[in-house]
């Protein structure tokens, strides 16, 4: 199986092709538009809450355009949207485009996905899913995602963005910042959310576990995922990770940690409230709409108390799939329409601000945490999103409940670190 993410980013920067973004797991559900009467039309299971409006406008667009009615349905923030998919699947309702985010979801979904050799897009990006020297998933963007800072608010603390490479400048830093709440008029250092009932899995046991993973190895270097597939962890990495999630947990608004869901995390950073978001650049166009306008970038999320970690996690968050017993042509051109278009550039680009993975568009991101990272990638300061490799569900549904017990004080660093190896172990007979 192939995952070319590295190979992805590595085009990118070359080709400097960025653009603004958004990330796979978001706000509340949407409800899908309005049914239509054309007599052709596709149905598409978007899983970008923060897209959604927009996605919209550009299904109109092509159905006015083409006479082919679009359908969006979209779903995210604490959704199963994997649960989702396969109710549908149970009840003969697959819609025709539909989402997966990396190898785990594409064991469960391969056999009801159609090959995208040879589409015109393929030749465009080295972003593409493919297995078996095959083209399965489209990758319709490449988001980031570090601790999202409030430039502001450190220049008022005096504190340089540049000394978050370790656990010790982070540790300096939230106590500093903490000990400044009043005169900085903020609530908590922290804006971050690990509640199991409040479907936040996705920030800690899928993105936060995913830095463990990946973060401050070399180009190439995939030994820790590879372990961990086989059931084994690095336990002296492991403890300076645990250490670093309860860094960031300590110093967290304990009710948003606890019970909070996207939204409260986000409004917390969005009014000054919070200095810190643990987000991707996904958050932007929610930022932009709720006329958001401090300064702000990425910082990585540098947990080593040994090296200097100085770059963000990067890749394709999920991928669209053709479902094989769909309208599976309609859904080919609307691909096509969507990623090699003038009207598609502009949806994608200006009006999502995703980050583009095709090496032709050239537009700069507009939006400030997707500039901040463009500006990681062009300086070839980027980790892989390595999460997405290990089973199905696993990281939300065996990691996230031992995020929470850690956020709740009902388990040591230690214990976390004990039930992080213990469920690890478990790997391999969930392949």
């Amino acid at each position: 199986m192939k995952l070319n993410l590295v190979a992805a980013t590595a085009a990118l920067a070359l080709a400097g092709s960025f653009m603004g973004c958004s990330k796979g797991s978001a706000p509340a559900s949407s409800s899908s538009s309005s049914s239509s009467s054309a007599k052709k039309s596709i149905r598409v299971f978007n899983i970008k809450v923060e897209i959604d409006s927009q996605l919209k406008d550009f299904a109109k667009a092509y159905e006015d355009k083409t006479g082919v009615h679009v359908e969006i349905e979209s779903s995210g923030g604490g959704a199963d949207n994997q649960g989702i998919l396969k109710g549908y699947k149970a009840s003969d309702n697959m819609p025709d485009i539909f989402v997966f985010e990396g190898p785990g979801h594409f064991a469960v979904w391969h056999n009801d996905m159609t090959s995208l050799d040879g589409e015109a897009w393929t030749k465009d990006t080295a972003a593409a899913y493919t297995d078996g020297g095959h083209v399965y998933g489209f990758p319709y963007a490449v988001e980031g995602y570090g601790l999202a800072y409030n430039a502001d608010l450190l220049e008022k603390a005096g504190i340089d963005p540049a000394s978050l490479t370790s656990y010790a400048g982070y540790k300096a830093a939230f106590e500093k910042l903490n000990s400044m709440k009043s005169a900085l008029g903020i609530d908590s250092v922290v804006s971050m959310t690990a509640g199991v009932a409040a479907g936040m899995t996705w920030v800690t046991g899928t993105h936060n576990f995913g830095v463990y993973l990946s973060a401050g190895l070399s180009n190439g270097d995939e030994h820790i995922v590879n372990d961990a597939l086989e059931g084994k962890v690095d336990r002296a990495r492991l403890t300076d990770f645990a250490d670093y999630v309860k860094l960031l947990f300590d110093y967290s608004d304990q009710t948003v940690l606890l019970t909070g869901n996207y939204d409260q995390q986000l409004q917390a950073f969005q009014d000054g409230k919070a200095v810190f978001l643990h987000q991707g650049n996904w958050v932007d166009p929610s930022l932009t709409s709720a006329g958001t306008n401090f300064k702000m970038a990425f910082a990585p999320h540098a947990f080593s108390k040994s090296q200097k970690i100085d770059g963000i996690q990067v890749g394709a968050p999920s991928w669209w799939a053709v479902y094989k017993d769909g309208n599976v042509e309609e859904a080919k051109k609307f691909l096509n329409e969507f990623s090699q278009s003038s009207e598609g550039r502009d949806a994608r680009i200006n009006k999502m601000s995703l980050i583009s993975p095709f090496t032709s568009d050239s537009a700069k991101p507009s939006s400030p945490l997707s500039a901040s990272v463009a500006d990681y990638v062009s300086r070839g300061k980027t980790y892989p999103w390595e999460q997405f490799k290990m089973p199905d569900g696993f990281t939300q549904d065996t990691l996230g409940p031992i995020y929470e017990l850690l956020a709740q004080n009902k388990i040591t660093t230690t214990q976390f670190v004990d039930m992080v190896a213990d469920a690890i172990a478990t790997v391999p007979s969930l392949r």
